[in-house]
């Protein structure tokens, strides 16, 4: 039974009939509609917590999905999944080609520099300066381009790039 024959909530279903008529009612082809469902079903796996199944909607969903930001978007909800299992490095894979396919992805950005400072983070607990260093900077990196897309966000990165005097420009609000 497909997912959208699931739902339980009052929100979900409202979510759903919304969807439905939006998705007979925009002009696409067929291909494009069947991705939506299948990203939309991922979506609505992901949101409870079934990862594996919110994977394998995602990948039908990038099958059949063309439009470049619609693939970016797929890219970046499954590199959310794999990020919160812990595997950064899938994680980084799957962000980087959201921003192959929409480079106005500021999130994609911002959580790529959310994993390197994590790793710097590990790299200073184990003593090592040098790769703490190096993941701190391409952190800084991602955060300083994340935030000229979207100025009024991540406002934690833009305190923590003033105190550790990694901005050079005034990018902030």
């Amino acid at each position: 039974m497909p997912r959208t024959q699931k739902n339980d909530n009052f929100i979900d279903k409202s979510f759903t009939v919304m969807a439905d008529l939006i998705l007979k009612l925009l002009p696409t082809n067929k291909k494009a509609k069947e991705a939506f469902v299948y990203y939309r079903d991922g979506m609505s796996a992901q949101a409870d917590g079934e990862y594996a199944e919110a994977l394998d909607n995602y990948q039908e969903a990038l099958a059949l999905e063309e439009d470049p930001n619609d693939r970016g978007y797929i890219l970046y909800n499954m590199g959310l999944i794999y990020a919160s299992n812990g595997d950064h490095e899938k994680a980084l894979e799957l962000y980087h080609q959201a921003l192959e396919c929409n480079s106005q992805l500021p999130q994609a950005l911002n959580n790529i520099a959310v994993i390197y400072h994590y790793l710097g983070e590990k790299a200073k607990e184990a003593g090592d300066e040098n790769a703490q260093e190096a993941m701190f900077d391409k952190a800084a990196d991602y955060w300083i381009r994340a935030i000229r897309l979207a100025p009024n966000n991540y406002i934690e990165a833009q305190n923590w790039l003033k105190t550790t005097g990694r901005s050079q420009i005034d990018i902030y609000f």
